[in-house]
């Protein structure tokens, strides 16, 4: 069954009490953390495809209409504050345009048009990682979007939740998440969205381990922008080190609030000396400690 089809289960969805609808939307949902599993290997091959692309200085660039284009930026804007990730290095081709997230803007997602136009002025390149996402996986601007970019040889990944879809052809990594049919009959922002969003958090997460932005199950890029994160920026320091909090506070102090770099302070460097050490290992802390031990 495809995402627009109706489903028997559902039919009589509105005759329920509350707890009834909740618990066959609760149910819906699960299916759509299922639906994931069989995807794992096509994930795990885009992931190591694309850190490849970024290690060169690419962009990870999201493109979808609707529903999808809001999953899209959501796990987008979340790479800056949680990895640190380069604001220069994150795009967005929306459908309609960034007022489109907030408002349906009619007939967006079916120009073709300013789907490649989009590329084209983002000037999308080899070194590019660009997703389509799209619940159909028919969406005429993210299939041309995709086209367009994989044109500029730029690496192409389409997550789609119907087998057979042109946005799956169209991309170097297909991502199949097989949802079936909606509670809502053609509500992709239920069962679709959900797997969808599961994806790119599995994608966007590992992208940025094997990028060396997590290290010991911790966020060592983190931007430290308030108290709570000072503070836990703080812990982290502690607990990799093993050191006193006041020892951390000062260490990130004396390297900017950078958890690498203040790990590597608590452990006799000089800023300068874990600055260049850190850029040796192209960000990966397991690395510079490794190569600190050894030297």
């Amino acid at each position: 069954m495809s995402t627009e089809d109706a489903s028997a289960r559902y039919l009589d969805l509105d005759r329920l009490p509350a707890i009834g609808q909740v618990c066959l939307l609760h149910e819906s949902q699960a299916e759509a953390v299922a639906a994931v599993q069989p995807a794992l290997p096509s994930i795990a091959a885009a992931v190591e495809a694309a850190a490849e692309r970024l290690r060169r200085g690419g962009r990870l660039v999201y493109c979808g209409a609707g529903t999808s284009a809001r999953i899209g930026v959501q796990d987008g804007a979340e790479l800056l504050p949680t990895f640190n990730w380069p604001g220069d290095k994150v795009a967005f081709v929306i459908a309609g345009g960034e007022k489109a997230l907030l408002r349906a803007v009619e007939n967006a997602e079916d120009s073709t048009e300013d789907g490649c136009n989009q590329i084209t002025e983002l000037g999308v390149g080899p070194d590019d990682v660009v997703l389509g996402i799209a619940a159909s996986g028919n969406t005429p601007f993210t299939v041309a979007a995709v086209e367009a970019a994989r044109g500029q040889g730029a690496l192409t990944i389409g997550i789609a939740n119907n087998s057979g879809s042109r946005l799956l052809s169209a991309s170097d990594h297909p991502i199949l998440i097989e949802t079936g049919a909606e509670a809502v009959a053609g509500s992709t922002r239920l069962k679709a969205g959900t797997a969808q969003k599961i994806v790119l958090n599995l994608f966007s997460t590992a992208v940025m381990i094997q990028l060396g932005r997590v290290y010991r199950g911790l966020m060592v890029d983190m931007r430290p922008t308030n108290a709570k994160l000072r503070q836990r920026a703080e812990q982290m320091v502690v607990k990799l080190t093993g050191c006193e909090s006041g020892v951390a506070a000062d260490a990130l102090l004396r390297a900017g609030r950078d958890v690498k770099l203040a790990v590597l302070v608590v452990q006799g460097m000089s800023v300068d000396d874990a600055r260049a050490l850190i850029g040796q290992s192209r960000g990966n802390l397991r690395a510079a400690l490794d190569a600190a031990r050894k030297s």
